[in-house]
């Protein structure tokens, strides 16, 4: 392994009884890289994370985190050695202030009594206040972390991983369910933050990808399918296959699914009464794909309708994507399921 290279993975292999997760997966980066991996639903790249972490052990191969080899060593002194992970819903402490979140990580060689009632040194406070301004909520520093939005608990943790001072940062789909400025907001974080991290970062979002990828990383049934710049990337036919199938469309003109939910809900949002038809003018789609994709949302409690004078009417469910748990007064609302015309 050379020098400059931060984490290598050798034939990496993960069988789950009869499925394999990973297949054979060969993976390099260099330290200092912003790496993006994308890929189709089931193409292992939890699995991919989970492994590097220490959450799975491999069937075979080896993962090597600068120079060691990080088979059986468990996730706490993995984590130890220099690797932080975020996962796609944030795990903050809702009932303390942002400021207070921060002072625990920073502080973790203390006690949780000693850290929030003691007096913190000069040191901590300037890393405290520094981390603030990097994540962008120095004017929300006192506020209480539940009163945060989807997409500030999103910085707001980052923030707190930052805190660890890893040398490899994982982050699992940090804009899943956010607005645009939400997203671009988490993008701009991510590129300040890889001028002095490695990072690691999974993604559906296309247009997310497009913001911040520098190498992008396709995985498929397993294994490395290609990787290259996001213009080599997307107009791979290997990656158009997977994506698309047969349609002779090209990657850079078809969202990701999760891409049409976000505008769906960013249409609505601004336009609060938004009939079905609008809808479909708006993302130029035809029918039967806005059909099925506002039934999808429906399901996932994402939006609620309601049928005013003769026409679909939707509105945007607060909880966005943040945790997929669908409120019971929500349920009731949904009722059954309607065609839509």
């Amino acid at each position: 392994m050379t020098n400059n290279k931060i984490l290598e993975i050798e034939n990496l292999t993960v069988n789950f009884d009869e499925f394999k997760a990973l297949n054979k997966l060969n993976f390099s980066m260099n330290t200092g890289e912003l790496r993006v991996i994308i890929g189709p639903n089931g193409a292992g790249k939890t699995t991919f994370l989970d492994v590097i972490t220490g959450k799975v052990q491999p069937t075979e191969g080896k993962v090597l985190f600068c120079g060691r080899n990080l088979r059986r060593i468990p996730e706490y002194k993995i984590a130890r050695l220099g690797i932080g992970r975020k996962f796609q819903t944030p795990r903050v402490y809702l009932n303390l202030t942002v400021r207070e979140n921060l002072d625990l990580v920073c502080n973790r060689n203390k006690n949780v009594f000693a850290t929030l009632l003691g007096r913190p040194s000069s040191s901590e406070r300037h890393n405290v206040v520094s981390l603030l301004e990097t994540i962008g909520l120095e004017a929300k520093a006192n506020l209480q972390a539940a009163l945060l939005s989807h997409g500030e608990k999103q910085r707001l943790e980052i923030g707190m991983l930052v805190a660890q001072s890893p040398d490899l940062l994982l982050v699992d789909e940090p804009v899943a369910g956010l607005t645009d400025e939400e997203t671009e907001n988490v993008g701009a974080l991510l590129l300040a933050l890889a001028e002095s991290h490695s990072i690691i970062v999974i993604e559906h979002d296309m247009e997310f990808v497009r913001q911040i990828a520098r190498q992008v990383t396709v995985l498929h049934q397993g294994s490395v399918l290609c990787e290259g710049n996001i213009q080599e990337v997307q107009h791979d036919p290997r990656v158009i296959e997977v994506y698309l199938g047969d349609s002779g469309l090209t990657l850079a003109k078809t969202l990701d699914t999760s891409e049409l939910e976000r505008k769906v809900i960013n249409l609505i949002t601004r336009q609060r009464d938004c009939t079905f038809p609008e809808i479909v003018a708006h993302l130029q789609i035809d029918d039967t794909t806005a059909q099925n994709l506002l039934e999808d949302l429906i399901e996932k409690a994402l939006l609620q309708r309601k049928e005013v004078e003769g026409e679909w009417v939707y509105q945007v469910h607060l909880a966005y994507r943040r945790r997929r748990k669908v409120p019971k007064n929500l349920i009731q609302n949904l009722g059954k399921k309607k065609s839509l015309r």
